[in-house]
């Protein structure tokens, strides 16, 4: 890991982060009125964002969440007409931040989450869901597609059949279809949110930081492989974490039957 660099603190377009170095982790907070509209300069902010995050030696577990009772509508509408086709084209790479991180993402969402605001939660590992949360990729009613890699990481999920019905429909998703499909990975009340997206955080940092940064980036690049690769790659992970410094403490700590203390080599 590389040193430190705080961002927290610093002004941004619609959102701000915070870094709680006791509970380690960082935190991007969107905050732009009621819906929370992402508008075209901020999106490259939030790449920015999650990249210095993931740099934070600090910071073992990510969270993106909002201010209100809405995660986000999604963009703003017209700043796609003002933005150049090269611009647009390169969306995705912005959105794809989360899932490039490292370490471990968490979306909490609530309300509307339409949109980018989908999209974007897409690109995270986790996503803890109220129950008020609808989701959604209205973009056809723009005469438009998702552009921001929504379908495509939609479609891994749901399949395509479901994937038309949303997408094609421009269809509003429940909390708890969402749940039964595997889009949302947990619900909770309302009022438990932040409670519930707390105690992932407080669970993930329990875990050794080079095992989790290894599990994800070989479920990431595996999920597109065919089985005898797959597992032909998680035993050279495998092996390759046999050597760390976290797994033999993990062993030693089972066998005295004490909490292990990982740092992350």
């Amino acid at each position: 890991m590389t040193a430190q660099t705080d961002i927290s603190g610093k002004e941004f377009d619609g959102f701000t982060v915070e870094i709680d170095a006791t509970s380690m982790r960082g935190d991007i907070i969107l905050d732009r009125g009621d819906y929370n509209t992402i508008v075209m300069g901020q999106r490259d902010q939030l790449r920015a964002a999650f990249e210095a995050l993931d740099r934070d030696e600090r910071v073992r577990v990510i969270v993106l969440r909002a201010v209100g009772k809405h995660f986000s509508s999604g963009g703003y509408i017209r700043g796609f007409l003002d933005a150049s086709p090269e611009h647009v084209s390169k969306l995705a790479d912005n959105v794809a931040a989360p899932a490039r991180c490292e370490k471990p993402v968490i979306a909490a969402n609530r309300g509307y989450c339409f949109g980018v605001g989908f999209e974007i939660s897409l690109a995270c590992d986790f996503r803890v869901a109220s129950e008020t949360v609808q989701y959604a990729l209205p973009e056809q009613k723009l005469g438009q597609i998702p552009g921001s890699g929504g379908s495509a990481r939609l479609q891994k999920i749901v399949g395509i059949t479901r994937t038309k019905d949303i997408v094609m429909r421009s269809r509003r998703i429940s909390a708890e279809q969402a749940l039964a499909w595997g889009i949302a990975t947990e619900v909770v009340p309302d009022g438990e949110l932040e409670a519930a997206t707390d105690a992932l955080v407080a669970e993930l940092v329990t875990f050794s930081p080079i095992a989790q940064r290894t599990a994800k980036k070989l479920l990431n690049q595996t999920e597109d492989a065919t089985l005898s690769i797959a597992i032909e790659l998680e035993g050279y992970c495998y092996s390759r974490l046999r050597q760390s410094d976290d797994f033999r403490e993990g062993v030693e700590a089972f066998h005295e039957k004490r909490v292990p203390v990982f740092t992350g080599r």
